[in-house]
């Protein structure tokens, strides 16, 4: 059987960690068309028991190379260093061959080791600046749910634990068996890595008395026609100068800011109301449905019908 082995180490957090083990650590065997599931295996530091798997009989990190996959759930000190014993034993089952995986912030972990470098990693997106800041050497991505890069795989925050989780026993035993995982835990359907994190990034500026009144004029008009010369003379600056305030302020030019207004009221349109796609595209400015899809999997990496049916309320 594939061996699990998930290192508990004093920084592990719950969530991610629980989710590993309900997907390995449960038998399914009646859902894969092998007829078996998977061997998972618990490793801390000295062998002790882990406190939230205190029924599993643990072993040390030195069982980690021993491993077919290694998974690293999340930690909650990423300035901690982590456990020199941890990184040595990672290194030493990447050499032997073992896949790791790591789970939200768990790729501080496998920076730390050196397994990252080089390599696209995802990470959960508020922290995704502090892995680039701490291992330069690695391509951070904070715009998806998990990148898979063979033998090394790593997944942003929470939920998007369990779509890597998934993706994994996807490529080991099948759609079948993945499928009829998601249905035994009620979950939704399976999202590829490249999907978007669905993060609202920040649009309000630093100095807020100086072009809120503006801002918050454009908004009540997106569905509108709007230019840069609407907005500067609302503004009550020169189309230039309104230019270089907001890319002082908000890191963005004007155009560039109302396109993403305008995807962020058309994605609060499809959370809270019943509007059809056309509905929806004109009232948030972008015009017609065929141009609200393309912004839309641009944006986010899924259509509208897709994006309402993991957000509606």
């Amino acid at each position: 059987m594939h061996e699990v082995a998930i290192a508990v180490h004093e920084h592990t957090m719950l969530l991610e960690l629980a989710i590993a083990a309900e997907v390995f650590g449960v038998d399914r065997s009646e859902l894969s068309p092998l007829g078996e599931w998977y061997d998972m295996v618990v490793c801390t530091s000295d062998g002790a028991p882990a406190r939230w798997l205190p029924d599993i009989a643990p072993r040390d990190f030195a069982a980690l190379p021993d491993a077919d996959t290694v998974i690293v759930p999340s930690t909650h000190d990423l300035d901690a260093p982590p456990d020199p014993a941890l990184l040595e034993a990672l290194v030493a089952a990447h050499d032997n061959g073992a896949r790791i995986v790591s789970l939200c912030t768990g790729a501080f972990v496998l920076a730390a080791a050196g397994l990252l470098d080089g390599r696209e990693a995802a990470t959960h997106w508020h922290h995704a600046e502090q892995l680039a800041r701490m291992y330069p050497l690695v391509r951070v991505r904070a715009d998806v749910l998990y990148v898979d890069e063979g033998r090394v795989l790593t997944s942003a925050g929470k939920t998007a634990a369990l779509d890597l989780c998934i993706h994994l026993v996807r490529a080991d035993l099948g759609s079948a068996a993945a499928n009829g995982l998601v249905r035994t835990l009620v979950g939704p359907g399976h999202r590829p890595g490249g999907q978007a994190q669905f993060i609202a990034p920040p649009s309000t500026p630093n100095n807020p008395d100086t072009l809120a009144a503006a801002l918050d004029w454009a908004r009540a008009r997106l569905d509108q026609p709007l230019t840069v010369e609407d907005l500067a003379r609302a503004a009550g600056l020169s189309s230039r100068h309104l230019a270089r305030r907001m890319g002082a302020e908000m890191g963005m030019r004007p155009l560039g800011w109302l396109h993403q207004e305008r995807i962020a009221m058309a994605k609060e349109l499809l959370e809270r109301t019943d509007a059809t796609v056309e509905q929806v595209a004109a009232r948030s400015g972008l015009g017609t449905a065929t141009t609200l899809r393309r912004h839309l999997q641009k944006a986010a990496g899924v259509s509208p019908t897709t994006y309402r049916a993991t957000f509606h309320a």
